[in-house]
């Protein structure tokens, strides 16, 4: 392996830095190590994830969240003592190779089956947003509708209908209004084997009114996604995460870390300065517009009208339901309805 240091922090940096770290991996953990460059210890995006429903301040040093006991090997490992490991733990998806506590390598899982892990399926329905203007995409969007905007190879409809492919996921419903008949005109001649049906709006009806029209044809919880977003995770922990929680409606959430270009002052005293802090980072779960929702939250949603998700999430609320956000690193999102994340994404999507 050419560049173990990605996959390494040191135990005094904070659990934003590590998280950060985590995402340049792009291995869903990091290794903790002391100042020998010693490994103490490893960090899953489930220690992550935990950190974040516990709010654990992202200042915090990283050990606060470290597993010391953690599955490893010696150099002189053995390949059928590596694959028990990973048959012994289906959660396990790495074990790093150490030589006097030195890191020499990680195999991962896929290293030894020759094909990557396969991926829990969920016998769930998708709704894909799709009936927006895309003011954000103009003046791409005066000519397409936003969903058949390309990334690579693929418009982006099509590559988040993939992304839910991958865990058997074959029935979709699209909500369609502006630029409709170019939508449809695409599917009548897609080779794919998905399941599609249209929610057709006669006028547009908010980034949730459409949902009504599933109401009594849908008895199963249901992923909901803008069409111009894609979450990079694993939704059958999402799903999991979902059920165990009983949850009404799961709000799938990206870590976003901020740092504000000023020194920000503090007052106190009717005006006296207190501390100026400079460039403060800061760490927020920003709504990525991917859902979880229970096929009785459609009762909320009102006939024939304008209505937002902010709106229906407003009204569970009041209703006294149950709502749960599961974050996701920042990475895993990737909002390609602005221009800045659309070239960003032109360039690192190999499709």
């Amino acid at each position: 392996m050419s560049d173990l240091s990605k996959y390494c922090v040191s135990l005094k940096c904070s659990i934003r830095e590590a998280f950060k770290q985590m995402d340049v991996g792009d291995k869903k953990f990091i290794l903790v190590v002391d100042d020998n460059d010693k490994v103490i210890g490893i960090v899953t995006d489930g220690d992550f994830r935990r950190a974040i429903w516990a709010s654990v301040s992202f200042q915090d040093n990283i050990i606060t969240i470290m597993n010391e006991d953690f599955v490893h090997a010696s150099e002189d490992y053995e390949i059928e003592h590596l694959k028990k490991e990973f048959r012994k733990s289906k959660t396990l998806q790495q074990i790093p190779i150490l030589k006097l506590g030195y890191l020499q390598n990680v195999i991962f899982r896929e290293d030894l089956t020759k094909h990557k892990r396969s991926l829990k399926k969920v016998d769930l329905p998708v709704v894909i947003m799709a009936g927006g203007t895309g003011t954000r995409l103009d003046p791409f969007t005066r000519i397409l509708p936003k969903p058949l905007i390309p990334i690579g190879n693929k418009p982006m409809i099509e590559v988040i209908m993939d992304e839910y492919a991958k865990y058997g996921i074959k029935l979709f419903y699209v909500s369609v209004n502006h630029k409709a008949k170019i939508i449809k005109a695409f599917f009548e001649d897609f080779d794919k084997d998905y399941s599609i049906s249209y929610l057709t709006e006669e006028e547009p009806y908010g980034t949730a009114g459409a949902l009504k029209f599933l109401d009594s044809k849908i008895k199963s919880p249901f992923f909901v996604s803008n069409c111009d977003i894609i979450v990079f995770d694993d939704y059958a922990k999402i799903y999991e995460f979902h059920t165990k929680g009983r949850y009404d409606f799961t709000l799938i959430a990206s870590v976003q870390h901020h740092t504000h270009p000023y020194g920000v002052c503090e007052i106190d005293n009717g005006g006296e300065l207190k501390e100026i802090r400079e460039k403060p980072e800061y760490d927020l779960l920003v709504n990525t517009g991917m859902y979880l929702i229970e096929p009785s939250i459609l009762d909320l949603i009102p006939d024939d009208k304008f209505f937002d998700m902010t709106d229906l999430i407003k009204k569970i609320r009041e209703k006294e339901l149950k709502i749960g956000v599961y974050p996701v690193s920042e990475k895993s999102w990737v909002d390609v309805g602005q221009w800045e994340e659309y070239e960003k994404a032109l360039n690192s999507f190999k499709l």
